[in-house]
């Protein structure tokens, strides 16, 4: 069993307009990273679209069908002051969430240990019922509820390293006592949410925010005294990450000092507890990250780790 990549080439026609952080170079750095010859071992495989029962697990008609009404036929739309949507977003969103959903097949039947989704836009910021934060469909939650429907997966733990709090993860999975949502990121911030008081209706979201300026002594502290112990306890039958390299050191968008070999550690730790529990399922989604060279840097690190995981 191998490591597999799933992305698509419509993911790079999600045009956000120029000078927009979430651009297609993103991806394009984060392939060109893993095309090295120390990834020549990756199983490659192409995302297919989401369907429509798919994302019905995590999102409501009426929000799908707003979001696709919302993709232009040419130029740009605004989602938001900060979601923008053009020709290709629509095909893109549904690659993205159906990546998620093809790397939970290929890890439950065995066919890949483990996978990551290199894929735009990104998904943690949708919430149920509305897109927001240069996200459309919640590609986390949609693979989540996709495990349990298809595979019998029934205990999903998602963890969101992403420099910004998955609010949308979140507002997805807090009601599901067999969905547990854990997030480290910097607080205040954007979206604004992720307090530490914040726990879901049975207990089930585990937020450790830090602190502007934090770097890897915050974070491993956080990681190894609050998030790690509540995935244990929870013992989750597939685990998926949520991961965002913006919490890097080098990044604009927010002003946490993590370096690659943070998320080096966070990723064997968590392999760790995915051999204990889970029988090493591992399903990691891109998210955020909008230095270039940061992104890629981080991203390959993280990949390195899950082969050996």
């Amino acid at each position: 069993m191998f490591t597999t990549l799933f992305t698509h080439p419509a993911c790079l026609e999600h045009d956000t307009g120029l000078g927009h952080p979430e651009c297609s170079d993103r991806l394009r750095a984060v392939l060109a990273a893993l095309e090295t010859e120390e990834f020549h071992m990756l199983e490659r495989q192409e995302a297919p679209c989401a369907t429509v029962e798919q994302l019905l697990r995590a999102h409501p008609q009426s929000h799908i069908d707003r979001v696709l009404s919302l993709i232009p036929d040419v130029e740009h739309a605004g989602v938001d002051a900060d979601t923008v949507v053009s020709p290709g977003s629509g095909e893109a969103a549904l690659r993205a969430a159906g990546a998620v959903c093809a790397a939970v097949d290929a890890v439950a039947t065995g066919q890949s240990r483990n996978a990551f989704c290199a894929v735009r836009p990104p998904g943690h910021h949708a919430e149920r019922e509305k897109a927001m934060g240069f996200c459309l469909f919640n590609n986390a939650a949609v693979g989540a509820f996709h495990a349990r429907a298809v595979h019998g997966l029934q205990r999903v733990a998602v963890m969101d390293f992403d420099v910004h709090h998955g609010n949308g993860t979140q507002d997805i999975l807090q009601f599901d006592p067999d969905m547990l949502y854990c997030s480290t990121h910097q607080s205040p911030l954007y979206p604004g949410t992720g307090d530490a008081g914040e726990k879901g209706e049975y207990g089930n979201c585990v937020n450790a925010p830090l602190p502007a300026m934090a770097g890897s002594p915050e974070f491993r502290h956080a990681m190894t005294h609050v998030i790690l112990p509540a995935i244990d306890h929870f013992k989750p039958d597939l685990l998926i990450i949520s991961a965002g390299f913006d919490a890097h050191s080098r990044d604009p968008l927010a002003g946490l000092h993590l370096i690659d070999d943070d998320f080096v550690w966070a990723t064997r730790k968590l392999g760790e507890l995915a051999r204990t529990h889970c029988g090493a399922r591992i399903v990691s989604v891109l998210e955020g990250g909008y230095n270039l060279r940061a992104l890629a840097s981080a991203s390959a690190a993280h990949v390195r780790e899950l082969m050996y995981c």
